[in-house]
């Protein structure tokens, strides 16, 4: 018996132990409309994918108009999502950097993915 209570308390010194706050995951979301003039076609996701690959967070982007949800760290998900113009997105962000690929992606959306 004692020995499972040794490891017991093992276990949970040791899961303990990687509970900081820094490592809190952050989950984040946010909506957008698309404002670039082709919306997001094969360069506007390549440059997406590009800036998500920056981050540990997982990325998903939902086009709120078709429900088609998109891998944002996939080229061929993003064109999927057929998001001309005036399409409404969401971008969901979980992990430990979601604050700053959030920043970064919401910078690179609103300003037309830079085109």
């Amino acid at each position: 018996m004692p020995n499972r209570v040794y490891i017991i308390i093992l276990g949970f010194i040791v899961f303990g132990k990687g509970l900081t706050k820094d490592m809190d995951p952050k989950n984040l979301t946010k909506d957008f409309v698309v404002s670039n003039p082709l919306g997001i076609h094969a360069r506007p996701a390549s440059v997406f994918v590009q800036a998500a690959a920056e981050f540990e967070s997982e990325i998903t982007v939902t086009n709120l108009d078709s429900g088609h949800v998109a891998d944002g760290r996939s080229v061929m998900s993003m064109l999927m999502l057929s998001a001309p113009k005036g399409t409404r997105i969401r971008l969901e962000i979980s992990g430990r950097d979601a604050d700053k690929a959030m920043d970064a992606l919401t910078k690179l959306i609103e300003g037309g993915f830079d085109e």
